[in-house]
């Protein structure tokens, strides 16, 4: 029998539409046949048909709606303090979908075991749920995001990408098909096609935003789970781009720039706290909404970061209130790329990446460990609205081994600012960010 060293990368696309497509193997350990499948879905727990049509109505177990936002903001605080660590630019931007990283690690989970998989779960937040309740929660949770009729493109996508000649283990791979609605495919490894075949599927599900999520597949490479998210929203008030000036944003080392800067007055969402103002703008439904939180003079960013956290969040958009006033956002246009090994490790799932330690035999019987995580996403804020972009790429690698009458208010968002994109009905944060330079750089 030979003796792999394998690599299994798992990777998130942020936005994008779902379907599986698993080949037809001879061998019973392979992947699953379509006819296998489709079995298996006649017994699927979800009335599917059910969610479809009652979408608006569909209610997520709020414990689960809390440990995923609380794993957000863990995550984006990490990766946060991790800039700043490693001496790398003060204005740089950071931009992510913990949405995304929250699934393609779900999907992992399913194959890890023992402390592995104790510490997956501890580090998403889900160490108290049965592995059926958060395949469950996924499931709902994608499809109400994506059925959802709101005038917004929402599409999630997940993928599995397996080496042709390595048997996975069924359980697995009926998990992920079932409940993440993933894509099977079988390919050769030793083919150079079988980069660009992954990537081509990348930039299909992304809208062409992000076209590239494998440099290239090692020898010892087992396969690659990924996971897509694709989301395209007009805002229910366009800017108007007659309005739209050259105006200066003050970077946060002082130094002033000039860029485009929209501007709109109406009825809006809005919270002044001590220390920052926020704002919700809604996009079409309303269902789906851009928060912008700006620091006031009197503190910084780095100040606002450290209040992010779920309770503060539940706060302060419960004490948004609808007042007349004005909004000038600067357009903005982004790409962010970042490793995610270091964080997960700082988060609890240290032994998932330890090749003698890392139990992931629910997907194979060669031993292997996660080698690397990355990360790409893409957001573009512009008088129309907004498009945005993720991916995740996560390696494995097998071892041997109605309010009272007030003044209007002004926002003026000068300097650097938190945004996030949510969802109303199911709670979820699907991107977040900070916007230290608007114009990309």
């Amino acid at each position: 029998m030979k003796n792999y060293r394998n690599t299994a990368i798992l990777s998130l696309l942020v936005l994008a539409l779902m379907s599986w497509n698993i080949p037809n193997t001879a061998s019973a350990n392979s992947a699953s046949s379509p006819t296998d499948i489709e079995a298996d879905m006649n017994n699927f727990p979800i009335d599917q048909i059910a969610l479809k049509i009652a979408n608006r109505n569909t209610k997520l177990d709020d414990r689960l709606v809390t440990a995923t936002a609380n794993f957000g903001f863990k995550l984006f605080e990490r990766i946060a303090n991790q800039t700043s660590e490693n001496g790398a630019d003060p204005n740089q931007n950071i931009f992510i979908s913990p949405s995304s990283v929250a699934i393609a690690l779900s999907m992992v989970y399913n194959g890890a075991d023992g402390e592995t998989q104790r510490a997956i779960g501890k580090t998403l937040e889900m160490e108290k749920f049965k592995l059926n309740e958060v395949n469950q929660f996924h499931y709902s949770l994608q499809q109400s995001l994506t059925n959802a009729q709101s005038g917004v493109e929402l599409n999630i996508a997940n993928s599995l990408w397996t080496r042709q000649d390595i048997s996975l283990k069924q359980t697995f791979l009926d998990r992920v098909k079932q409940f993440y609605q993933a894509e099977i495919q079988r390919l050769d490894f030793t083919n150079p096609n079988s980069v660009n075949a992954i990537n081509a599927w990348v930039r299909q599900k992304t809208k062409d935003k992000i076209v590239k999520i494998v440099e290239r597949i090692e020898t010892d490479s087992l396969l690659f789970l990924i996971n897509a998210v694709y989301f395209k929203g007009k805002w229910q008030v366009p800017f108007n781009q007659s309005l739209t000036t050259p105006a200066t944003f003050t970077l946060g080392n002082g130094q002033k720039i000039v860029t485009p800067m929209m501007t709109q007055s109406g009825k809006y969402l809005y919270y002044d706290a001590p220390t920052f103002q926020a704002i919700r703008l809604p996009y079409k439904s309303q269902r789906f909404g851009m928060q912008i939180f700006l620091p006031k003079p009197n503190s910084d960013l780095k100040a606002l970061r450290k209040q992010l956290n779920l309770q503060n969040w539940q706060a302060w958009r419960r004490n948004m209130t609808m007042q007349q006033g004005s909004i000038r956002l600067p357009r903005f246009k982004i790409e962010y790329e970042t490793e995610l090994n270091t964080v997960l490790q700082k988060m609890g799932m240290a032994i998932a990446f330890a090749p003698n330690q890392a139990n992931f035999q629910n997907i194979s019987q060669i031993p292997s460990h996660i080698s690397e995580v990355k990360h790409k996403t893409f957001v573009e804020v512009n008088e129309e609205g907004t498009e945005a972009a993720a991916v995740t790429s996560i390696a494995v690698r097998a071892t041997s081994a109605m309010p009272n009458e007030q003044a209007p208010f002004s926002m003026i968002v000068n300097r650097p600012f938190f945004f996030a994109i949510s969802d109303r009905q199911t709670g979820s944060i699907i991107f977040m960010g900070t916007i230290n330079d608007p114009t990309g750089k």
